[in-house]
């Protein structure tokens, strides 16, 4: 059921495709974030859904009359510089082979970013995108969390095999940067079952990620929940929520997991602790002697850690996407990524303080805070764990700079009054059938057909 499901979303959504690029943003988004297509046991199994959406997404981009500006910001300048240096450290790779299977992988996340940034031009367009990310990601978090509190805690939630979430340690990282943009849904939703769902959504998340045995997650959750309650506006019910929910899955968890998280603090007697370490002094002293472009992608291998490392018996990947940046692309390239997360708090920070001063521009305000959360969780977890390349990541920066472009259109056109808008037919054929639909079903499915409906037309 899950194969037919997926091939008929992908091939399905075709014509919606080549009739406006942005559904093979959302597509694309959902395929690389969710991996649905991983989740198949049947004919789906292993078939390149995001190579086809992508040439689709390509070819419509080409084709497609609506404007296509890049914004000018330092943003998108130092996302460019960044994309050229991935490559310019593939070229001088220590282990070609390899680094240009991960660059191969690398582009392909860079040039998404980019159409994404280009067609994120409304506040429609934003927010299908948030919630294409709560939607592929919340799915594992509920899942996680329903499976923590059935199993007591005693099994690790992990993502999907073979796929960048696919451990625990970084289906944790991903549901921490998710929990905010969850909170923005439960924000600014005007229906109060959505926003019901969400709050079970947020309090299941939060379980899964307890329930993922990370320690990385851990910090990162600590530090998230933190920066959520200076955030976010209307703390009393989060605040609620977190009170109830974190004693109850503290409560559920075996002692095993307690012992795991008390290796935190003695870190020097942990083996794995002190093998990210190793790996990390690896980083800075390859830097050291190859300061401008490193050693490439896909660098931490043992004859790397036989040259460099303190112990070179002891062979670890990064655990770090500061390090992992620092080996594999140098100082140029951690800079480059510094100033990339550095640049989306100050644009983030920028647009929450120009939403303060104009009541309808709430939504813009919340979101803008929510992205600065996810961004400073994919900071603290990412602090142990090497997901420097990490979609869900360049996806929330794409957002930061669609929130500047609307920012800026606001401030240069003066921000308009609230007001109900007609969906425009922007899908034709598609939308006229839906509405036609509705008409023969209960108010129920009438609502909810039609509400689809408008929702396309507007995007």
């Amino acid at each position: 059921m899950r194969d037919l499901f997926v091939t008929l979303v992908v091939f399905g959504s075709i014509p919606l495709i080549l009739r406006k690029p942005f559904f093979g943003v959302l597509i694309g988004s959902w395929l690389g974030l969710m991996n649905p297509h991983i989740l198949c046991w049947s004919f789906a199994a292993g078939k390149p859904f995001a190579l086809i959406v992508a040439l689709t997404l390509i070819l419509s981009f080409l084709i497609s009359k609506e404007p296509k500006r890049l914004p000018a910001s330092a943003l998108v300048g130092l996302l460019g510089f960044w994309w050229f240096w991935l490559f310019v450290t593939t070229l001088t790779a220590f282990y070609p082979d390899t680094a240009w299977d991960y660059w191969d992988r690398a582009w392909r996340i860079m040039l998404l970013t980019f159409l994404t940034i280009v067609l994120l031009t409304s506040r429609e367009r934003i927010d299908a995108l948030v919630w294409t990310c709560v939607i592929s990601l919340g799915f594992y978090g509920v899942k996680g969390g329903i499976f923590t509190l059935l199993g007591g805690g005693a099994s690790h939630v992990n993502g999907p095999a073979g796929t960048f979430i696919g451990g625990n340690n970084e289906i944790g990282l991903a549901l921490v940067m998710t929990i905010p943009l969850i909170r923005y849904l439960q924000l600014t939703s005007t229906n109060r079952w959505v926003r019901y769902a969400m709050m079970a959504a947020m309090g299941l998340c939060v379980v899964a990620v307890l329930g993922t045995q990370s320690r990385g997650a851990l910090l990162g959750l600590m530090v998230m929940i933190l920066y959520l309650a200076v955030k976010t506006r209307n703390r009393a019910g989060l605040l609620l929520l977190l009170a109830l929910s974190l004693p109850l899955a503290f409560m559920i968890m075996p002692e095993s997991w307690y012992s795991r998280m008390d290796t935190i603090q003695a870190y020097d007697q942990d083996a794995s602790a002190l093998g990210r370490i190793n790996a990390w002094w690896t980083a800075w002293y390859l830097a050291l002697e190859h300061p401008f472009v490193g050693g490439g992608f896909n660098v931490f291998l043992r004859p790397t850690f036989i040259q460099y490392a303190p112990n070179p018996r002891d062979v670890h990947d990064a655990h770090s996407i500061y390090f992992q940046v620092l080996g594999q692309q140098g100082f140029v390239g951690l800079f480059t990524f510094l100033g990339i997360m550095f640049g989306s708090f100050v644009s983030l920070n920028r647009i929450r303080k120009f939403a303060r001063s104009h009541e309808q521009l709430q939504w813009m305000g919340d979101l803008s805070s929510m992205v600065f959360v996810s961004i400073i969780g994919y900071a603290t977890s990412g602090a142990f764990l090497g997901l420097a390349m990490f979609d869900y990541y360049y996806t929330l920066v794409a957002i930061t700079i669609g929130l500047t472009t609307v920012a800026h259109r606001y401030a240069a056109q003066g921000v308009p009054e609230i007001a109900e808008v007609a969906p425009r037919p922007v899908i034709g054929v598609a939308v006229g059938a839906v509405g036609a639909a509705a008409n023969r079903f209960a108010p129920p499915r009438r609502w909810l057909l039609g509400a689809i409906a408008g929702w396309f037309g507007k995007l």
